[in-house]
């Protein structure tokens, strides 16, 4: 099961494979900013892979044409709805917390 660490938290979240981070992340109750729910239009989720990023799936051709839309990175920059993991990672994104 890997283990993806989520800054400047440190909220560590168990990936249960194919489950993407965001999916991950809601099964275990965190708040994960998104305005489409995992449909891959709003970018609002995505996250910058600070480590481990040869665990993380291919970019699919939805994913990259929402990437897009954001302008280029100079960073390993994801969408947290259609990322998945085969390796511990870590991963920037603020707004992730304990649901309410």
């Amino acid at each position: 099961m890997p283990n993806v660490r989520v800054d400047p938290e440190g909220i560590v979240i168990s990936l249960d494979p194919p489950e993407s981070l965001i999916e991950a992340a809601w099964r275990l109750g965190y708040y994960w900013p998104t305005r489409c729910y995992g449909q891959a239009e709003c970018t609002a989720c995505h996250i910058e892979i600070v480590e481990g990023e040869h665990h993380a799936s291919p970019i699919g051709a939805e994913e990259a044409a929402t990437l897009a839309t954001m302008g280029p990175r100079g960073r390993q920059v994801r969408l947290a709805c259609r990322t998945t993991f085969d390796g511990d990672a870590a991963v920037y994104k603020r707004g992730v917390r304990v649901a309410e």
